[in-house]
Parts: C-alpha cells; sequence; structure tokens
C-alpha cells in the first residue's frame, strides 16, 4: 500500500474518532473508517461543501463539528468571509509547504527581498505566504494591503526585488509611481486572490519585464494550485489530495471533464475531507505525465469570488437582519479589470427612507463589516423594484 493511502487511512480514522461532524457525514451513509482504505474508497465519502460548511458552523459554533484538536492546540483562529472559522494547529505545516513549492516555482529564492501585501489579520493568505516567504530565505517586508504612497517610499529605501499580493493592486503601485517619477524596483511578481486577466500578464511580463506566476486557493485550505513557468496551468501541490468531481454526485470524473474541484487536506486540527470549494475546472496531464489543473471555468454554487474574497448569499442575509427597514437587496459583480460591486437595495412596504444618504452610508458600512467587501455603489429602487425578501448575487462580465 502506498504513503498517500496509509496517510489517508490515518486522517479518515482520526477525524472520525475526534470530529464530530465526519462521523455523522460517514454515520450518515453508512461507512466506517474501515471502508476507507485507500484514495480508490475516497469518493465513497460524500462532499462537504463550502455552503455547508457555513451553514454547519451556524448550527454548531463556531467550528461547526469539524475541530478534531482541543482548542488550546490551535496556534491561530482566522475568521473568513461566510463567515467561516478556519482553525490553524501547532502540527499544521503544510499549508505553508504548498506556498514554499509555489514560491520556488515562481523563481523565489533565498536573497530576495519580497513585500508581502496580502493581509496579515483574520484571513490567513498574510501569514501563510509570510511563513513560506522566510523558509525559503526571502527578506520579507509585511505591508499588507493599501497606502500606496508609504509603500513606494520603503520600496525607494529597500530596493525589493518581489512582490507578493494581487495583480489590481501591483497595478496601482506602478501607475502611482509613475506619476511620481519612480521606477519600481521590482523583478518578480506572484499573485493570489483575484484572477489574473492576460492584458494584466501582457502588461507586467511585456512592458514591465517581470517574471510572473498567479496561484489559486482558498482561506479554508490554502494553496492548492500555481503556475509552473512556461506551462499552463495550475500544478497541485503534494501536501493535498485534488479531485475533480460531479458537483451532483460527488464521483470522480475522468481527466478532460469539467467538474468541481474537492479536496481533501491532511490537516489532522481541521480535517476537511473532501471538501468541496465550489470552482469549476478540468484535470489534465503534461508532456511529463504530471497532473495539472487548466484554468478556473465558473462556480457550481451560490458564492462569487469577489476581489480575492468569497461572497455568499448567507452574508446577505445578515446584513439584511441589520436593516428591519428593508426588503430586498440584490448584488451585481461586474467583472473586468478589477471587480466592481454594485448593490440595490429595496425599502420595506409603507417604510420611507428619510434622509438616503446617511442611509447608504450607514448601510456600506454594514456591509462593509459583514461582507469584507466594499461596494463601489449602493442605489435605493422604489419597494416592487426587487422581489419581497430578495437575496441575490450574480455576475456579469
Amino acid at each position: 500500500m502506498s504513503d498517500l493511502n496509509l496517510k489517508l487511512r490515518a486522517l479518515v480514522q482520526h477525524a472520525y474518532a475526534n470530529a464530530p461532524a465526519f462521523k455523522e457525514i460517514m454515520d450518515g451513509v453508512g461507512l466506517t473508517p474501515a471502508d476507507i482504505q485507500g484514495l480508490d474508497d475516497l469518493p465513497k465519502i460524500p462532499i462537504t461543501s463550502k455552503d455547508k460548511l457555513v451553514q454547519m458552523q451556524q448550527a454548531h459554533p463556531p467550528f461547526g463539528g469539524w475541530l478534531a484538536v482541543p482548542i488550546n492546540r490551535l496556534q491561530r483562529i482566522y475568521v473568513s468571509p461566510g463567515p467561516l472559522y478556519d482553525p490553524q494547529g501547532f502540527e499544521d505545516t503544510d499549508g505553508a509547504q504548498s506556498a514554499v513549492q509555489a514560491l520556488q516555482a515562481a523563481d523565489f529564492q533565498a536573497g530576495d527581498i519580497a513585500l508581502n501585501t496580502f493581509l496579515y489579520h483574520m484571513v490567513p493568505a498574510g501569514l501563510w505566504l509570510d511563513e513560506a516567504l522566510r523558509l525559503i530565505g526571502v527578506t520579507v517586508v509585511p505591508l499588507g494591503p493599501g497606502n500606496t504612497d508609504l509603500l513606494i517610499m520603503v520600496m525607494q529605501s529597500l530596493k525589493p526585488t518581489a512582490y507578493v499580493g494581487t495583480p489590481s493592486f501591483l497595478e496601482t503601485i506602478y501607475a502611482r509611481a509613475a506619476q511620481m517619477g519612480i521606477t519600481p524596483t521590482f523583478t518578480k511578481a506572484f499573485f493570489s486572490a483575484e484572477p489574473y486577466l492576460p492584458a494584466q500578464r501582457q502588461k507586467f511580463e511585456g512592458q514591465y519585464k517581470l517574471r510572473t506566476a498567479q496561484a489559486y486557493g482558498t482561506a479554508d485550505l490554502g494553496l492548492i494550485g500555481f503556475e509552473r513557468e512556461g506551462r499552463a496551468g495550475f500544478y497541485l501541490p503534494d501536501t493535498l489530495i485534488v479531485e475533480i468531481a460531479d458537483p451532483e454526485t460527488g464521483q470522480v470524473l475522468p481527466d478532460g471533464q469539467v467538474g468541481e474541484v474537492v479536496v481533501t487536506t491532511f490537516n489532522r486540527a481541521y480535517p476537511l475531507i473532501r471538501f468541496g470549494t465550489g470552482d469549476l475546472s478540468v484535470a489534465e496531464r503534461d508532456a511529463d505525465g504530471v497532473r495539472f489543473l487548466r484554468a478556473l471555468v465558473g462556480r457550481s454554487g451560490e458564492a462569487l469570488k469577489v476581489r480575492g474574497m468569497f461572497l455568499h448569499p448567507n452574508q446577505l442575509r445578515l446584513i439584511g437582519n441589520a436593516f428591519p427597514e428593508i426588503d430586498g437587496i440584490a448584488v451585481t459583480v461586474q467583472r473586468g479589470d478589477g471587480d466592481k460591486l454594485y448593490v440595490q437595495v429595496m425599502p420595506a412596504e409603507g417604510q420611507q427612507i428619510g434622509d438616503s444618504i446617511a442611509f447608504t452610508a450607514r448601510f456600506g458600512e454594514v456591509f462593509r463589516q459583514l461582507a469584507r467587501l466594499r461596494a463601489d455603489q449602493i442605489e435605493l429602487v422604489p419597494h416592487g423594484a426587487l422581489k419581497s425578501g430578495e437575496r441575490s448575487l450574480k455576475e456579469v462580465k
């Protein structure tokens, strides 16, 4: 039996014994740990979707029955959009190791100085990548997002060779630096959390002569796939089991077919086994026989990713609960050169919104707090313009 099969058996036994949610899933379909002897048996276990995980955490806070170690064995607890609580155990090193593989594939190496512009609080991206960069020997400047002028000042002083963050923020940095007559010192960039558009790649690699790479991941699982120079698609770290499955049946699909990206993580503190990301992709093999994911082709669930953050209809319901005077919320995500988020709000029947400016400001702040996203436009629409009780979320391109 392969080492991976042995590792999976041990994980299933541990999760069944210590994570009540996983035991309930297994018992619900008549499975015991003895039924999972290796990778071939993994599809017997039902997929747990991201939306289902949110529901489980709401029903059994804070971890929905998935925590498989005592809470004092956690080094960090993140809070991601949903809201979702993402625990990280002291023994969990796979997240950083996955990122190490991705960064090394992007030519990050000892001696580089990297500006890390991902958030360092609440969500895991900043700290995960910080740890991975340091394991490689990269000097990290932990800046986080925003405050472009300060970043440029730091860049002038430290002459960083590498950028870590979203492509849209790097565009902002280059645009502001040009206004100030400053040339950035970056030679390479590593992107995640939002789509890396072809026009952006052409600009960064063609005009600015950067070596760039992007990675695909989620807050719950960490990094799932990463680019390798000269090759298309997302290659998979050896710290995860990644399946492409039929979103309805849960059965694994052969290479070349579109299905949901389903991930099993060997995180003993938070053993998400067959976690459905909601992302649709296709698995293929390159000329060397190495498996990779073609570019993500869509979403299978209700959640949408906006500026690198998932936005769920559940969050719209929470926002609506804070405003008894409204009866409808409709959110449209406009894809393009940076996501734009437009919100329509409908008052309840017979309700009058006196000061619309004050209301939209208050609504915008609650939206930002609960959705962890800023709305680009909030529009009050008359009663009847939306369905009563509507909490809709859609994207347009």
